[in-house]
C-alpha cells in the first residue's frame, strides 16, 4: 500500500536513499532529490514536485553506479533502476519516483503484489485508526509494524476490527549479513553484494519475515 495522502516529510525517505559502498556498507553517501513543497509543511506526498527532474534523474543514474557500477550483480541493478530512470521522463512528482523504485526493488526479487493508494480507500481520523481502517480495506489480517511505529501505535483499532499487529524485527544475524544495515542503508546494496536470487531467499527463510496467521 502507498501512502500517498500523508504529509510529506523532509526528514524521511520520501525524498532521498542513504547509499553504502559496495565493499565498505559503513561508508554512506545521501542521495537526495530536490524536491518543492508548494503548501510548505503540510504538503502532502502526493503533491511534492521535483526541482528539476532532469538533473535529478542524472544524479540518480551517476550515483547508483558510482556505487554499485562494480558490482558482479550490476546487471540486476541496473534493471531495477532502468524503469525508475524512464519515470522521470514523464513525471515531476517525487512520490511517483519513491514509488517506481519501490516497486523496482519488490520486482527484482520477484514480488508480484497489487498496488493499492491509500488515497483511493475510506478510512477515519486518526493515526492508528485510519491505519487500521486501510489494512481492512484490503482484507488484511495482520499490520506489520516497524519499531518506530510501535512506540505510538494504538492496537485497539486493530483488535476491534480483528487485525493483528506483528512486530517488524530484522534477523540478528544470517550468512550474507546483509541486515546488519538493512535500517540504515538502500536496499539497492543489498541487492548488488549477493544478487537478487539470494536476496529474495533471505527474504523467504528470516524468521521476521514468516507471518504467524
Amino acid at each position: 500500500m502507498v501512502l500517498d495522502d500523508v504529509q510529506f516529510a523532509r526528514r524521511d525517505y520520501q525524498h532521498r536513499a542513504r547509499l553504502a559502498r559496495l565493499d565498505a556498507p559503513h561508508a554512506r553517501q545521501w542521495l537526495s532529490l530536490p524536491t518543492h513543497l508548494p503548501n510548505g509543511q503540510p504538503t502532502l506526498i502526493s503533491e511534492g514536485r521535483l526541482v528539476e527532474p532532469l538533473k535529478s534523474r542524472r544524479r540518480v543514474a551517476e550515483r547508483v553506479r558510482q556505487h554499485y557500477g562494480h558490482s558482479t550483480h550490476w546487471k540486476a541493478v541496473q534493471a531495477a533502476l532502468e524503469p525508475v530512470l524512464d519515470r522521470f521522463g514523464t513525471t515531476d512528482r517525487t512520490a511517483d519516483i519513491a514509488e517506481s523504485s519501490a516497486l523496482a526493488l519488490l520486482a527484482s526479487v520477484g514480488w508480484q503484489g497489487e498496488v493499492v493508494r491509500s488515497s483511493d480507500l475510506p478510512a477515519r481520523a486518526g493515526r492508528s485508526q485510519r491505519l487500521a481502517d486501510l489494512a481492512a480495506a484490503v482484507g488484511s489480517g495482520a499490520y506489520l509494524c516497524g519499531t518506530g511505529g510501535m512506540r505510538y501505535l494504538d492496537a485497539e483499532p486493530f483488535a476491534t476490527l480483528g487485525i493483528v499487529v506483528v512486530p517488524f524485527r530484522l534477523p540478528g544475524a544470517s550468512l550474507s549479513d546483509i541486515w546488519r544495515s538493512a535500517r540504515e542503508v538502500s536496499a539497492l546494496w543489498s541487492l548488488a553484494t549477493i544478487g537478487p536470487e539470494r536476496l529474495a531467499e533471505e527474504l523467504r527463510v528470516s524468521g521476521p519475515f514468516r507471518a504467524p496467521w
